[in-house]
């Protein structure tokens, strides 16, 4: 699926308070979600000796279409679309990898 039609079909699923003015619900139900497949991933180290069995993969992949969705949000709240969003990754990562500056931390590598 191409991310903006993704983005176009999530978006008829928002219902929250002030959708369209209200940045911050998404954000924090996308830090909700990223701890929830956090806390899945925890539980494999823990319960599982690091092996992921094909339902906890499947719980997770489910948890992070979760993060998807608010990501999707977030984006259209502040006016910006999946694609741009991507696509202005993929230039910064590769920007960092042509300088040798993808290891490391802090956005202004």
């Amino acid at each position: 699926m191409e991310m903006n039609s993704y983005q176009d079909a999530a978006r008829k699923t928002a219902a929250y308070p002030d959708v369209g003015r209200n940045p911050i619900y998404p954000t924090l139900g996308l830090t909700g979600e990223a701890g929830e497949v956090a806390d899945k991933v925890k539980k494999v180290i823990r319960d599982r000796g690091g092996v992921f069995d094909a339902d906890t993969r499947e719980a997770i992949k489910f948890e992070l279409g979760d993060v998807l969705w608010y990501v999707a949000q977030l984006a259209s709240e502040l006016g910006y679309d999946l694609n741009e969003v991507a696509d202005a990754n993929l230039q910064k990562l590769s920007s960092r990898a042509a300088r040798g500056r993808i290891g490391g931390s802090g956005d202004q590598r």
